[in-house]
């Protein structure tokens, strides 16, 4: 397990200096880059629209669906580069993406749902069956909705199923895109407090983008927030709840007190990182 003051500098994945174009002439990311450390929970913050998502599918190789490319940096993944993959080969090196809005096979059934995310692997039934467990163990909730059509649970449910089935294909490092989006707070806390033990008492890397800086930060080891396609701060979580701009700008705190958003929404001609 990753101690939590340590800085993120022998990284498992890295991220260097990326610039991704969209249809071949929309520049969303510049120069992006960051490292994630093996074991630990690396936070991807910002904004609606600042990249955080398109950072996740630059990594993950989901990029060509949706007529994006990476046409500057690279990405590598244990020191070797894997951008070029397509992205089943990059599951079979141990990196999976569970996308923004869940994204489960609403036919299906919970288990069948998890079912799939071991279909790359070619283990035995046995080795399946007690991942499958490991799942339950996690996600009780999910054993008693197995056989529930997973088109008719709800969306904390559906966010578990999707969890449940990157899990199922046995990564080393999980994607994790905006996993509150949609949830009530009491549930947000449940799905982190998850994700918290799954990093500490089976060793799973993250890196997961959230809009929800307050939660991520409490759960992370570091993070990096990125706007308008560049990351413009980066540091110890620890570090980052008590940076005052991040504190104002993205807690809607300052040494004050609390802010509305009337009073910060002139944030970007006035955040520091920027002038």
């Amino acid at each position: 397990m990753l101690d939590i003051t340590e800085d993120p500098k022998d990284a498992l994945l890295e991220v260097n200096n990326i610039e991704v174009i969209y249809n071949h002439v929309i520049l969303v990311l510049k120069g992006v880059s960051l490292k994630v450390p093996k074991g630990g929970i690396t936070a991807l913050l910002g904004g609606n629209g600042a990249g955080k998502t398109t950072t996740l599918k630059a990594i993950s190789n989901l990029l060509k669906s949706e007529r994006g490319e990476v046409t500057k940096g690279s990405i590598t993944y244990r020191g070797e580069r894997v951008q070029d993959l397509v992205p089943s080969d990059l599951v079979r090196k141990g990196v999976i993406q569970v996308m923004e809005g869940r994204h489960c096979f609403e036919h299906l059934t919970v288990e069948e749902n998890l079912l799939t995310g071991a279909y790359t692997r070619g283990s035995s039934r046995g080795e399946i069956d007690a991942d499958l467990n490991m799942v339950y163990d996690y996600f009780p909730r999910l054993k008693e909705r197995r056989k529930s059509q997973a088109g008719y649970t709800s969306g904390g449910e559906q966010q578990m199923v999707a969890i449940g089935r990157a899990l199922m294909s046995r990564p080393e490092t999980i994607l994790l895109d905006e996993p509150s989006m949609g949830l009530a707070p009491q549930l947000v806390e449940q799905i982190f407090g998850i994700v918290k033990s799954l990093n500490e008492e089976e060793g799973y890397t993250f890196l997961l983008a959230e809009q929800n800086t307050n939660v991520a930060l409490r759960f992370a080891h570091y993070g990096y927030i990125l706007e308008s396609g560049r990351v413009v701060m980066d540091g110890l979580a620890s570090d980052l709840r008590e940076n005052p701009d991040v504190k104002e700008f993205y807690l809607g705190m300052s040494d004050e007190g609390r802010k509305s958003f009337r009073d910060v929404r002139s944030y970007r001609r006035r955040k520091r990182w920027l002038s």
